[in-house]
């Protein structure tokens, strides 16, 4: 293991009717932004659950509602722009991670003079942001208990991933009968988002992490026992439950602990895809993530072999190395296919007109790839797999 430090302060309220903590958590804020999506919160009630609420604090509200499903740093300016206005003092987003990953833009851009792009790029340092809040309803991201955010600039077509210390939530309301409403694909793409979180922490180069790799092994095999029940059955509140603490844990920073972070280059990947297309990000995930292993098992197939017997129940009995790792590949594939994911870009419509385009984009920042480092071909080579 490597040394390390665990810090995660976001506030976390868990559990049927915990709501009823919005009130008690804001009670010293007057000016409150609230942050949500295309409009599905007030049609399932959690909308009018949020402002009764916020009248008990008798605060001013102002709203910034449409963020979208790859949220635009249009809409973060515009968010940033009331803040300063309206001397906003803290910020509540309600949704899912696009709704969040948003907010904590906008939370960084309200204390920075210029422009929050040069936040996200890196230029310019967060040195602040507004405290913010979340109440989730949809389980895939885990973005309401980290400090990770992704933006996409539509002008360059440009999505990047970023991070800072300042942008943990102050707490995260997580109730699951909010996610009831949400529909059968996106269902599929919460399920696909969070199992990739976790594989992609498992795909580390660390000595002795048995402890952290059993873990991601037990949050993986919760997915594959938990994932096909949810899909018969949308309001089960048993497997809603399982599957929003497994998707908030599967990135909230425990599964880092002691490695050295692991591979995250099929989140770069579609990254680039996403900016470019505008799919959705758990679609995208879904089609590249086997291509991935079977592109990295050909130079060394111990750990995808790993993934194979320890979660998918693959016996390794007879077999080599590499027979074994590819049956995993395989059965992941063929499980995510089963919920109803799709399998080729091809699905949503994409050829290889912009392959170059792709490739370039996924360097758009310096370092793809842990496990095993990415290059030009290697990017290349995992999206042709993909088409």
């Amino acid at each position: 293991m490597k040394t390390f430090l665990q810090y995660n302060p976001t506030k976390l309220y868990f559990g049927q009717g915990q709501i009823k903590q919005l009130s008690n958590s804001l009670n010293k804020h007057i000016n409150i932004l609230l942050v949500y999506g295309g409009g599905s919160i007030k049609r399932n009630g959690v909308y009018n659950d949020v402002m009764n609420q916020l009248k008990q604090l008798k605060a001013t509200v102002f709203e910034l509602a449409g963020v979208e499903p790859n949220p635009r740093l249009s809409t973060v300016r515009k968010g940033v722009e009331i803040c300063k206005n309206e001397n906003i003092d803290f910020i509540l987003a309600v949704g899912g991670g696009s709704v969040i990953d948003c907010t904590k833009a906008i939370s960084a851009g309200a204390k920075h003079d210029g422009d929050a792009w040069d936040l996200i790029k890196g230029i310019a340092p967060i040195e602040a942001a507004l405290p913010f809040g979340t109440v989730l309803t949809l389980a895939a991201t885990g973005s309401e208990m980290n400090n990770v955010s992704v933006i996409t600039n539509w002008e360059t077509k440009d999505k990047l991933g970023w991070s800072s210390p300042h942008v943990f939530p102050v707490f995260s309301i997580l109730d699951p009968t909010y996610t009831f409403s949400v529909p059968l694909d996106q269902t599929v793409y919460g399920i696909v988002d969070s199992m990739s979180h976790a594989l992609e922490y498992y795909f580390h180069r660390t000595e002795n992490t048995p402890v952290i790799d059993g873990f991601i092994e037990s949050l993986l095999r919760t997915a594959v026992a938990t994932g096909p029940k949810l899909i018969e059955d949308l309001h089960s509140f048993q497997h809603r439950e399982t599957m929003m603490y497994l998707s908030t844990t599967a990135f909230n920073g425990l599964l880092a602990s002691g490695t050295d972070g692991g591979d995250w280059a099929t989140h770069r990947i579609e990254h680039a895809i996403s900016a470019i297309y505008d799919i959705p990000h758990g679609g995208g995930l879904a089609i590249l993530f086997p291509n991935w292993l079977e592109h990295v098992l050909e130079e060394d197939p111990s750990r995808v072999k790993k993934l194979a017997v320890n979660v998918f129940g693959i016996s390794a009995e007879g077999k080599d190395d590499m027979e074994v790792a590819k049956e995993g590949a395989k059965a992941l594939r063929e499980f995510w296919n089963s919920l109803g994911a799709p399998s080729r870009l091809a699905d949503y419509k994409i050829d290889d007109k912009d392959l170059d385009a792709m490739v370039e984009k996924t360097f758009i920042k310096p370092g793809v790839g842990t496990y095993k480092e990415m290059n030009d071909e290697s990017v290349r080579d995992i999206l042709n797999r993909s088409l």
